[in-house]
C-alpha cells in the first residue's frame, strides 16, 4: 500500500473517513516504518514518507477502521549516546487509543545487545500487541452535578479486584469495566454513600520482568506502556465499555476519577524490554543519567522516568488525559506526581505539565489529586502543588496510626491532622478539603491488617519478604495474624471502628480503601501489587455487614453536618455573627486543654461549629473510660450522642479507645 505524505498532526493514527493519517515523533531516528498487520499476522512494512521536524508522517488512503498497526524505527544502537534503535523490535504507538490484546513478556522483546551481544535480529512482532485504528468518539457527559470538594468521600478501588468475586456480577463480566457497571456492584457504593470512586490504573500495562518466573503478574497496573489505551484485560470492549461503566456510576450520582501513572513506563531500566518509546526515541522520552546516558534516572523507583518537562512528554500526557476525560471522567489522581513537576533545577509547581493542565479548558476544572512525593532529590512536596489540587496527606496517615497504636506524645499531632492539616495547606491559601486524608490505601496494610499484624507477611510475592515497607506503624492487639481469642478479635474490631470514625469526622477529604469498610484482609501482605487472586480481591462472601452499615452511618453523619467538613481553618474565634467559637479544645472533664495536656494526654474533645451547626467529637486513645462533660449547649439545644465506635460503660463516660460524636439538637420546650 503506497503512502501519501500525510501531515504531522495529530500524533498517532487519525481516521478521516477515507483513510488514516499516521504521525510519530522521533528526533533521532533515521527512518520509521509503518507496519500493517492482517488478520493472520502477516505484516506489510512501509516507510513513512513525510517528515516535519521531529515528526515522521504518512497517509494510507482507503485504510479502514480496525486496522492493526505498529512502527519500526531505524537509527543507531548507541546506548552511550542514549540511542536504542532496533528495527527488529515492533513498537507500539505511544498515542495508540486501543490495543488488540494485553501486553505479555517474551524474550524477543529484550534487545540482546543490552547484555553485550553483538547483534539482535529477533523479531518481536508476533509477541507485541498491535494498535488499532479507531474512530474518535464525542466527549461523554460528566456527572450532572459536580461533587463539591467539601462533600467528597473518595473510595479507591481496583476494577478487577472489586468485581472478581462479586456474586451479583455475571461470571463472564467479572474483573472488567462491564462488571463494575453491573447494578449489584454499584449498589454497594450507593449503600456506603461514597461520592467519588477513584479507579486504580487502567491504561495498558505490562508485568515487571521478575514476575513471570515466579508465576506472578502485575495486578495493580502501575507499569504502563500505552497511556492512551485501556488495558484489554479490564476493558475487552474497549472505550465503549469504559464509558458505559462511568455512565452507570454517574447514573447513581457517583463521580469517577482515575489514578494515572505518567512518571515512568513499563520499559523499565537499561535491561528492560523495547516496546514503544525506548525504540522510537529513547533520548527524547526518558531522562537519562548525564554521566552515563546508557542508564536511566530512576526517581520513581521503577527503572526509568519520563522527561515530563519536555514538549513531547507534555503532549503525550495531555492527549492521554483528554482522551480519558472525554470518556466521562470527573478527575485524576497523579501517581508520584513530584516526578511530573521536576525540572533540572528541582521541583516546580509551575512546571510545564502542571501549567498545561491549568490552562486546558477540558481539564482544569476536574478534580485533580497529587501523590506529592517520589524518591528523587527534593522528592517530598506535600502542600506545594497548585492551589486547586488535592494531595494525599501521609502526615495524616502517620499521625492517626501512631496515635491509635498508643505512641506517647501524639495527641497534639493527632489534633492538627484531625483539624485539617492547616499547617500544610493554609500557608498557600488552600481550603482544608485539599488534604486527602487516608489511613490505608492500596499500598500497604488493609485496615483489618493494620490492627492485626505488627510485621509484613509478603512471602507470597516471591521476594523472601524483602519487598514492601517495614515501617507500617501497625499493631496486632496481642497476637500476630489470625486469632481465635475473643478478646483479641474484639479489640481489633474496636480499633477498626475507631479508625473509621476518625477518618470520617476529620476535616479534609476522606479516602477509603476498597474493602476496609467490610473487614477485608490481605493476610498481612502490605505490597499486594503482584497478587492477582484472593489475597487482593474483595472477599464479598466474607463481608462484615455490620461494619458496612457502621461506615455508611458515619458517611451520612458527615454529610449532614457542615461542622465536620468545613473547609476553613480552625482558629478558636467566631467565624460568623453568632459569637460561637469555631472550635473549643477540651479535656473530657470539660476543662480547656492546657499545654501539658497536649503532650501527655490521650483524650480530647473538639467542639466544632460551622454554618449554625455544632458537633462535638470526643476521642479517647487511652485504655481507661474517663468521665465526660461536654461544653454547655447553645440556648434551646441539647447534646445527643449520634454515633460511638464503642459502647460507653455509662452515658456520661467515654469508652476506652473510642470515638464518640455528639450533635446539638433542638431541646424540647
Amino acid at each position: 500500500m503506497p503512502l501519501g505524505l500525510g501531515r504531522p498532526e495529530p500524533l498517532g493514527a487519525a481516521y478521516d473517513g477515507a483513510g488514516v493519517n499516521f504521525a510519530v515523533h522521533s528526533a533521532h531516528a533515521d527512518a520509521i516504518d509503518l507496519c500493517l498487520f492482517d488478520a493472520d499476522g502477516g505484516e506489510t512494512r512501509i516507510p513513512l514518507p513525510g517528515r516535519t521536524g521531529a515528526v515522521f508522517h504518512g497517509r494510507a488512503e482507503g485504510l479502514a477502521l480496525g486496522a492493526r498497526y505498529g512502527f519500526r524505527a531505524h537509527g543507531p544502537f548507541a546506548p552511550h549516546k542514549g540511542h536504542r534503535f532496533n528495527p527488529a523490535k515492533l513498537l507500539v504507538d505511544p498515542f495508540a487509543a486501543a490495543l488488540d490484546r494485553p501486553f505479555a513478556l517474551h524474550p524477543s522483546l529484550f534487545d540482546a545487545r543490552r547484555l553485550g551481544a553483538a547483534e539482535d535480529g529477533a523479531d518481536s512482532a508476533p509477541f507485541v500487541p498491535k494498535a488499532l485504528v479507531i474512530a474518535d468518539l464525542p466527549a461523554a457527559s460528566r456527572l450532572a452535578s459536580a461533587v463539591p470538594w467539601d462533600r467528597q468521600i473518595v473510595y479507591e478501588l481496583h476494577v478487577r479486584g472489586f468485581t472478581m468475586r462479586h456474586p451479583g456480577v455475571p461470571e463472564a463480566l467479572r474483573g472488567t469495566f462491564a462488571g463494575l457497571a453491573q447494578p449489584a456492584a454499584v449498589e454497594h457504593l450507593v449503600r456506603l454513600g461514597v461520592t467519588t470512586v477513584e479507579l486504580m490504573p487502567s491504561a495498558a500495562w505490562i508485568d515487571e520482568r521478575h514476575l513471570p518466573p515466579l508465576g506472578l503478574s502485575n495486578y495493580w497496573g502501575y507499569n504502563p506502556i500505552a497511556f492512551c489505551a485501556p488495558d484489554p484485560r479490564l476493558a475487552p470492549g474497549g472505550w465503549p465499555e469504559v464509558r458505559a461503566a462511568i455512565a452507570a456510576l454517574h447514573a447513581a450520582g457517583i463521580a469517577v476519577i482515575l489514578d494515572v501513572v505518567f512518571n515512568h513506563s513499563g520499559e523499565s531500566d537499561h535491561l528492560g524490554p523495547t516496546l514503544s518509546m525506548r525504540g522510537l526515541d529513547n533520548a527524547s522520552w526518558y531522562r537519562l543519567r548525564p554521566d552515563d546516558p546508557a542508564l536511566y534516572i530512576d526517581d520513581a523507583g521503577c527503572g526509568n522516568i519520563l522527561a515530563a518537562d519536555r514538549p513531547i512528554v507534555v503532549r503525550l500526557v495531555m492527549d492521554a488525559l483528554r482522551r480519558w476525560a472525554d470518556a466521562g471522567l470527573d478527575g485524576f489522581r497523579f501517581d508520584l506526581a513530584t516526578t511530573l513537576a521536576r525540572r533540572p533545577g528541582g521541583f516546580d509547581a509551575e512546571a510545564p505539565l502542571l501549567t498545561a493542565i491549568a490552562q486546558d479548558p477540558r481539564l482544569r476544572d476536574l478534580t485533580l489529586i497529587a501523590e506529592p512525593w517520589d524518591i528523587g532529590p527534593g522528592g517530598y512536596q506535600l502542600g506545594e502543588f497548585p492551589a486547586g489540587w488535592g494531595e494525599w496527606n501521609d502526615e495524616y496517615r502517620d499521625a492517626v496510626r501512631r496515635f491509635w497504636r498508643g505512641d506517647a506524645g501524639l495527641l497534639g499531632a493527632f489534633a492538627t491532622r484531625f483539624a485539617g492539616s492547616a499547617d500544610v495547606f493554609v500557608p498557600r491559601c488552600r481550603p482544608l478539603s485539599r488534604s486527602i486524608n487516608f489511613v490505608t490505601a492500596h499500598d500497604g496494610f488493609t485496615l483489618a491488617d493494620l490492627v492485626a499484624y505488627e510485621r509484613k507477611h509478603n512471602r507470597a510475592n516471591g521476594e523472601d519478604n524483602r519487598d514492601g515497607t517495614d515501617d507500617n506503624k501497625s499493631w496486632n492487639n496481642g497476637a500476630e495474624g489470625p486469632s481465635d481469642d475473643p478478646a483479641v478479635a474484639a479489640a481489633r474490631a474496636n480499633d477498626v471502628r475507631a479508625l473509621l470514625a476518625t477518618l470520617l469526622v476529620s476535616r479534609g477529604t476522606p479516602m477509603l480503601a476498597m474493602g476496609d469498610e467490610a473487614g477485608r484482609s490481605q493476610a498481612g501482605n502490605n505490597n499486594a501489587y503482584a497478587q492477582d487472586g484472593p489475597i487482593a480481591w474483595f472477599d464479598w462472601a466474607g463481608k462484615d455487614e455490620a461494619l458496612v452499615d457502621y461506615t455508611a452511618a458515619l458517611i451520612r453523619l458527615r454529610a449532614r453536618h457542615p461542622a465536620l467538613r468545613d473547609e476553613r481553618p480552625l482558629g478558636g474565634a467566631p467565624n460568623d455573627q453568632s459569637g460561637v467559637p469555631d472550635v473549643l479544645w477540651l479535656r473530657p472533664d470539660g476543662a480547656p486543654m492546657a499545654e501539658a495536656d497536649w503532650h501527655g494526654g490521650r483524650a480530647v474533645v473538639a467542639v466544632l461549629y460551622a454554618d449554625a451547626d455544632r458537633v462535638a467529637v470526643a476521642v479517647n486513645g487511652a485504655p481507661e473510660a474517663p468521665a465526660l462533660r461536654l461544653a454547655p449547649p447553645r440556648p434551646g439545644f441539647r447534646w445527643e450522642r449520634a454515633i460511638a465506635s464503642a459502647e460507653p460503660p455509662a452515658p456520661d463516660r467515654l469508652a476506652p479507645r473510642s470515638v464518640s460524636v455528639f450533635v446539638e439538637v433542638a431541646a424540647p420546650e
